[in-house]
């Protein structure tokens, strides 16, 4: 089993973002789970280099998870972009802090066209490259080499339930959670919060640490994380429904 999640490679967040359990995990191998510090930069070219030494072994892994981007760099390609350098990482966090609509309208008329603009991680990677470079994301992205796995080498399926089970299940399930440690997890993090961090993005993390701190109750830290599971759920049935039409449904 090898993850596809980009939050459950995160060390700090098992329970919060539902990494397979240590019993789950000692019934087949699994990989890329739990492997990276909160304060260590992960991208999806990380991820494909990963995946691909994985592949080498002459493994034939199951590839299970729910971030978009690393199956269509898996099976379409990824663009050989420069990385960014710290400074522009900095002022990428702290315009995406003060400003979002200007990081927005900053953009190329290619790369705004396919961008998530509702998606400020995807914004601010565009802004970054685009000042790193030069050159706009879309630009970078037209050149993409051959994919590392194409479909035609491999079966490829897609999770698609009714809308109300799904919601009902993402409600239970972080309920589920909060019994079983997650607000614990949170707080043995906050000593370390940084919210400009890829760690910080697990969803529930940030509604947790505004209770912990005194800003909100309880129950609407969990009422404010479950609604932002299923937009986010939402988010990825959009990407679902144009990105991956070829792919198998399940539902």
């Amino acid at each position: 089993m090898v993850n596809a999640d980009a939050l459950q490679v995160y060390g700090c967040w098992r329970v919060l973002t539902a990494r397979p359990s240590a019993k789950e995990e000692a019934q087949a191998p699994h990989r890329l789970y739990g492997h990276v510090a909160r304060d260590q930069d992960y991208s999806v070219g990380i991820w494909l280099r990963e995946v691909a030494a994985l592949l080498a072994e002459g493994m034939r892994p199951v590839i299970v998870g729910g971030t978009g981007l690393y199956f269509m760099a898996l099976t379409e390609g990824l663009a050989a972009i420069p990385a960014v350098p710290p400074e522009v990482r900095a002022a990428g966090d702290a315009l995406r802090l003060a400003d979002p609509g200007a990081m927005v309208a900053a953009l190329d008329a290619a790369t705004a066209a396919k961008t998530d603009l509702k998606n400020l991680a995807r914004v601010q990677r565009a802004w970054e490259v685009l000042q790193a470079t030069g050159r706009g994301l879309a630009s970078w992205q037209a050149e993409t080499p051959a994919p590392l796995l194409p479909r035609s080498r491999a079966a490829a399926f897609v999770f698609r339930p009714g809308v109300d089970w799904l919601n009902e299940r993402i409600d239970r399930r972080f309920d589920l959670m909060m019994d079983q440690g997650a607000l614990a997890e949170v707080q043995a993090e906050l000593p370390f919060w940084a919210p400009m961090r890829p760690s910080a993005r697990a969803i529930g993390a940030p509604e947790l640490v505004a209770h912990l701190r005194g800003e909100m109750g309880l129950d609407q830290a969990v009422e404010a994380a479950k609604l932002a599971s299923r937009q986010y759920a939402k988010r990825q049935r959009t990407w679902f429904r144009s990105r991956m039409q070829d792919w198998q449904p399940v539902v």
